[in-house]
Order: structure tokens, then sequence, then C-alpha cells
């Protein structure tokens, strides 16, 4: 390995530390301790029979659980991803690619560059200058080695999805990291199903190859050189972040068929706990809202799965579970709070997939617990938690564990903070794939015929750019609410994506001069049910001209209001549904009850050039790039 990386050893630093929980003063293993059995040496069947009787510690005896290991001795004809990518790796090779990894130095190719949806994929430059070596696209099952339990699953995805899904199909089982931004309601299962059986291949394989070292030490007892590097410091491997516990029930399942277990632990608790049978939701809300929130919508959970040879236990300990399944604040609160002392993330120390699925539902909840989660992922352990050191492997011990990591973002649509965990957290060594989709634009959506006018906001810096916005609103729009003969236009709807600048125009209208006149009500993600349905009456009768409405509220409920004959984005949603519900949905109703001529009728939108990815989705992708470099500031669509 390179000098400037794991030169100075950093894992004999972590020894000393753990020296304490780890029994200091011993001499250091050759290899595992093996409990002293009465039959002869054991194979692999044997202790996986042995294991059954263990459970709930995080030692050797547990990682010799009883799990399934057929198919550990079949020879390698097929593409082994696993093995390329864990399993049998040059440590110099691996010190390179790490280098380029921190000295940023990648290489960007085009994959695919359709009418419909494009991929790039960005690779690490080796000290010679030259990309690392890429990796085979996934064509078909013959192409791959999976466990022969889930070769029939991956067969059918590989077999019967569309380009895009086969373009991320290809960059996951070859354990690239991946940014997906084309999720949707009708590839939702198959997304689902194909990361359910990327992590169980990938739990199973690699239980697979313990129970096979494991057996290959206890026959060279005495063979003092014998050394398998195979493990992590913590039993964990897979973490998958959710949106609510619904999501979590649809995850369980598609793991729970592939599996086929004869046994489900706690699965009663856990049905009780989760499932919803109870349909809450009203007929009239869109079929992406029924999705999301229909049964539990809890955004507060953490699920432990430990998996053996034929059952699933549901609900067990972190530490001695295979696979994590949480929501954001779930797991936030279980990493603890800012009291040190109290703080425990080494379960996430050893976590070699990361899969954060509906990003664009996370989104309208807390993303710093997302940030959170990525900044604790891959950490040096504080306590030994049972780890025989001689099996863990030597990028573990180096503090390179984050550059062999998988991690998978699956969502609807691209935003800023998604892209920032793919500039900042994604650094596989392997490389990373970014797919996503072309838009047609919302405003073709609309359903009806209305003028639509976009004002580009020119700023000096990023940093001035809320001020600059702020300004334009309230010295260009809010003027021309009220120069009219008959006073403030009644029916005018302000939409605002971020709550700050929704309480920051709220307190403006309330108690600027300019502003007294204005009668006003507004709307927001924790406005009270009380309280909506007051605005939502005053505006509708007049009594209210001016309506407030932020984006998340519209993304919890989707409030059909009425009484809209004037819509006025502050900023453009996140969410491209939003706009043709808020736009087209609302002005449609208005002109439908005969509230409001079609011609009187108007849309205007502020953008700047940090909206790129929101205004692509707007206004379509062959649009929306000369809205940005052209002279003029507005634009006008019909």
């Amino acid at each position: 390995m390179q000098s400037d990386v794991g030169s100075e050893k950093p894992y004999s630093v972590l020894l000393q530390a753990l020296e304490p929980l780890a029994s200091r003063g011993e001499p250091r293993r050759k290899k595992p301790r093996i409990e002293p059995i009465e039959a002869p040496v054991p194979g692999i069947a044997d202790l996986e029979a042995q294991s059954d009787a263990v459970e709930g510690t995080e030692d050797e005896g547990d990682l010799n659980e009883d799990l399934d290991s057929s198919g550990a001795d079949e020879p390698l004809e097929k593409h082994d991803c696993f093995s390329s990518h864990f399993a049998d790796r040059d440590e110099m090779e691996i010190g390179d690619k790490i280098q380029a990894v921190r000295d940023n130095r990648w290489s960007t190719a085009v994959l695919v560059a359709s009418s419909s949806w494009s991929a790039t994929r960005r690779r690490p430059v080796a000290s010679q200058g030259k990309p690392t070596e890429s990796s085979r696209r996934v064509l078909g099952i013959q192409d791959l080695k999976f466990k022969p339990k889930f070769e029939v699953a991956a067969g059918q995805l590989l077999s019967n999805s569309s380009d895009s899904l086969i373009e991320l199909f290809s960059a996951v089982f070859n354990y690239h990291d991946v940014l997906f931004s084309a999720r949707s309601l009708q590839n939702a299962d198959e997304i689902r199903k194909s990361i359910s059986v990327h992590s169980l291949n990938h739990i199973f394989r690699t239980r697979d190859k313990v129970l096979k070292n494991t057996a290959k030490l206890s026959k060279n007892d005495n063979d003092e050189d014998a050394e398998y590097r195979d493990q992590g410091f913590t039993r964990p491997k897979v973490l998958m972040l959710l949106p609510t516990r619904q999501s979590c029930v649809k995850m369980v399942d598609a793991i729970v068929t592939l599996c086929g277990p004869e046994q489900q632990e706690n699965k009663k608790r856990f049905q009780d706990s989760y499932a919803a049978t109870d349909d809450h939701l009203s007929t009239d809300k869109p079929e992406d809202f029924k999705d999301l929130f229909g049964g539990n919508d809890d955004d507060m959970f953490r699920l432990g799965l430990k998996f053996t040879r034929k059952a699933i236990k549901f609900f067990s300990q972190f530490y001695s579970s295979d696979m994590i399944i949480a929501s954001p604040l779930g797991l936030r609160t279980a990493l603890g709070g800012d009291n040190s002392k109290k703080q425990d993330f080494d379960f996430l120390s050893s976590i070699e997939i990361v899969i954060v699925d509906q990003g664009e539902a996370l989104l309208m909840q807390n993303w710093e617990h997302i940030d959170y989660v990525f900044e604790h992922l891959n950490l040096q352990p504080k306590e030994a938690h049972g780890c025989d050191f001689s099996r863990v492997r030597s990028w573990y011990l180096d503090g390179h564990a984050k550059y062999l990591r998988q991690t998978i973002l699956l969502s609807a649509f691209n935003f800023p903070a998604l892209n920032r965990l793919y500039t900042q957290h994604m650094l596989n060594v392997d490389g990373k794939v970014k797919i996503s989709r072309t838009y047609d634009g919302a405003i073709m959506d609309l359903g009806i015929s209305i003028k639509q006018t976009f004002s580009r906001l020119d700023f000096a810096d990023t940093m001035s750019e809320p001020n600059d916005r702020f300004d334009y609103f309230t010295t260009a729009i809010l003027p021309s609410l009220t120069k009219t003969s008959l006073g403030v236009q009644q029916g005018t709807l302000v939409f605002v994506p971020l709550y700050a600048d929704f309480v920051r125009i709220r307190n403006h209208l309330a108690s600027a001069p300019s502003t007294q006149h204005i009668s006003f009500g507004s709307i927001s993600e924790y406005t009270s049910v009380k309280d909506v349905a007051r605005a939502r009456s005053h505006f509708v009768t007049g009594r209210h001209s001016i309506l407030l409405y932020t984006e998340r509220a519209h993304h919890f409920r989707r409030y059909h209001l009425k009484g809209v004959k004037r819509v006025i984005l502050y900023g453009l949603p996140e969410n491209p549904l939003f706009y043709p519900e808020i736009v087209g949905g609302f002005l449609r109703s208005s002109i439908s009850q005969a509230k409001v001529d079609s011609h009187r009728v108007s849309v205007r939108c502020l953008f700047s050039k940090l909206d790129l990815l929101r205004l692509e989705r707007i206004v379509g992708s062959k649009r929306y790039l000369s809205m940005v470099s052209e002279r003029g500031d507005t634009f006008d669509f019909v």
C-alpha cells in the first residue's frame, strides 16, 4: 500500500484503545477461538447445527450461526461481484484507489443518453493517470453468481425490466454506488425486490464465507499461521432508511417472500406494530399520496432483522442483527443525543450496504437526520463488542471501510441534498453511477390553458439569494396586488416552499406599514386543524385576500383549496407533481365553478440559477437551460 494510505497503521492505535476490553496483555491470536467439542472435527453443517443453541452475542460463536451454506463451495463460473469487491482485494490496489478518491481524482463517462433517461459513471483515476478497471454490464442472470435461492428472482428482474432499471440493477449488483432519481409508483415494486435480493445475497454470501473459513480453521487447529480476514467489527451489514412504517412493511414482505423462512420469530409483534388494516385516506387523494401515507404512516421506527438457516427474527438487538431498517428519526434517536456519554454508533461501524429509499419523501421530513447518520457510518468503534480482531478485514482496521461501502440512493427526483450525499459520502473505490430521467415539464400537465410567467432572479452571490428573493417579492410582487381600483386582489395564493421563507413573509405582512391594509391567512405544516379550517373558510369567502401555503403542508395534507384566482410561487416546488395540482387543479376548480373567468387567472413563478433541478422538472429538460442563460429575465408560457 502506498505510504500515504495506511502507512501509519491506525489499527494499532485502535487495538491499543480497545485492549482493556479485548483481554489486554494476551498474545495476539493467529486464529479465532473455537469452543471445544467432543465430536470429530466439524464441517460447515456441523457448525450450523451446533450454533442453533447460540443466540444474542456478537462473538465468533454467533458469527458461525445457522445460515444456509449451500453453494459455498460451488465453482465460480459466473462473475462473482461479491468476491471481487470484498473478498479478493489487493491491498496495494485498494490503497491506490483510496488515494485517488481522497485527491478527488475521478473520470466521468456517459453510459446512456437517450430521450427519456441518462446514466453517467464516475471512477477514481489511479496513480498511473488511468481510470480504474470498468465493471461488466449485467445483461442476464447468466452473468452473475447469486445464492441459488435468489437466482430465480434475480433472473426475473433482469429479463422483464426496462432499460433504465437494467442499468440500475447492473450498478447495484456490481457494488457501485448508485443515485437513481427515476423511481415511480410503476417501478417501485421491482426496485424494492432488486435491493432485497442484493441485500440478502450479500448477507448470506458473507456468512457462508465466515462459516467456510471457520471450518478450515477448525481442521487446521495446529496451524499457527492460518489467518482469514472475512469480517467487520460488528455484525450488522445492511442499513435501510425508509420514510414510514408502511414502507417498512412493504420492504419486509419482499424480504420474507425471497427468503421463504420456516419460522418468523416475533412476526405477530411486527404486524401489530407496523401494519395497519384500516384505510383512513379519502378516495380523492392522489395515488402517490395514498401510496406513501396509506397504512401506518408513523415516521418513528427502527427494526433489527436477524437471518438464520430456517428463520427470521424480528426486533433483534442491533448488535445481533444482520440488517437494520429504520426511519432517519428513529435511527437518530437510537444513536443518542449530543451528550457523548450516551452516544452509541458502534453498530454502524461495519455497515457495507446503505440504502436510502423514497428520498423525495424523506426530504419532506428532517433531512438533517440523514446527514447525521451518514456522518456516523463506518467509524472506528469505541468498544470491542466481542470482536475477534484476527478475523477483521484490513480496511476496517485501517479506517477505510467507507471506501468499500456501497451506497444506494433511490428517489423520484434529484435535489441538492441528495447530490450532496453523492459528492461527500459516496466514496466507493469501484465508482458511482448516476441515473436520471428527462422531463417534458409539469407545465404540460395542467389540463387548462393559462398564462404562466416565470421571472428569473439574478444575484451577486449565493449567500445573498434569500434576501434578494425576499426584496423582489416585497417591492415588485406585493405592490402589484394593490394597484387595482378594487383594492387588494382577492383569491391570491402564495406558495412558499421553505418554512423559513414562510415565516419571513408572514411576519412582513403582519407588521410592515405598507401591508397593514392586506388581510391574509396562512397554512403551514405546523398549523392546527382548527386554524386550517378557519384560514380556508376566510379565504374562500373573501375575508382574507391572500393565503400563504407551504410545500410541506401540501405534501402532508394535499388540501384542495377553493377560491384560488391567482397563484404566486415564491419558489418552485421540489416535487413536480405539486405544480399541476396547485396551478392547474386549484385554478381549474375556480373556473369550473364560475368563480373567475379563464382569461383573468394568472400564475407568477420566481426562480434563480440555484433552482436548476426544480426548473427542469417544471418547464422540461429542453427549456430550462436557456431560461437561465438568456439575457431576458421574464418567460411566458400558455
